[in-house]
């Protein structure tokens, strides 16, 4: 068994477990808004992601603070600040898509977007999952091989959503660019769990 003669600050990996443990709540909230009733429901979910998402800012910079007071790091710090910010971009897009639901007044959801959400609440399960793994970079592979799996899903979701609200007859422009800027925004919460996974191999890489 090989071991390191460099000592390692092992608080990293609990801010990253921090942060993508906002991931989780982000999701939950997400899935709230699909079944609300009113708009001051809606209005209620976005403020409470709001909220989640601010945490998730403080829990990036308490990782960012913490990289340049360290003098010793578990791995490159280049690789810690861009995996610190790919966690922060995936609850920066969940929060956007919960606020274009309760600023443009969506009372009805596109078909397919109950799709989108339980595919990023499987990625932000997986994620967060995966972050006190990379203690040993052991046992990582399953996780970025899935999250590349449900993002090709996604993707598709995603495809089939905008045939959709193209092809409709009679719909209201204004609402079909309402719709298509809230699945964009989800389709890019989905890259950017990708983006985590794709940083989490490529640490993997470079430490194993």
């Amino acid at each position: 068994m090989g071991f390191s003669l460099t000592p390692k600050d092992n608080g990293f990996y609990e801010l990253f477990s921090s942060s993508a443990a906002h991931l989780v709540e982000g999701a939950a909230e997400l899935t709230a808004i699909l079944g609300a009733q009113s708009q001051e429901e809606r209005e209620a979910i976005a403020k409470r992601i709001g909220e989640i998402e601010t945490s998730a800012d403080e829990a990036t910079h308490a990782l960012l603070r913490k990289v340049n007071s360290s003098f010793i790091t578990p791995f490159d710090r280049e690789d810690i600040h861009g995996l610190a910010s790919a966690l922060d971009d995936c609850i920066d897009h969940m929060d956007a898509a919960a606020d274009l639901v309760a600023l443009y007044r969506i009372d009805v959801l596109p078909k397919g977007v109950t799709k989108q959400v339980e595919i990023l609440s499987r990625m932000a399960e997986l994620t967060v999952d995966a972050m006190p793994k990379l203690r040993s970079m052991k046992d990582l592979s399953d996780y970025w091989i899935e999250i590349n799996r449900l993002e090709n899903s996604a993707d598709k979701a995603y495809r089939r959503m905008l045939a959709e609200l193209f092809n409709a007859d009679g719909a209201d422009p204004i609402l079909v660019m309402k719709h298509k800027e809230l699945i964009d925004e989800l389709e890019a919460a989905a890259d950017a769990f990708e983006t985590v996974a794709h940083k989490v191999e490529g640490i993997a890489v470079k430490e194993s």
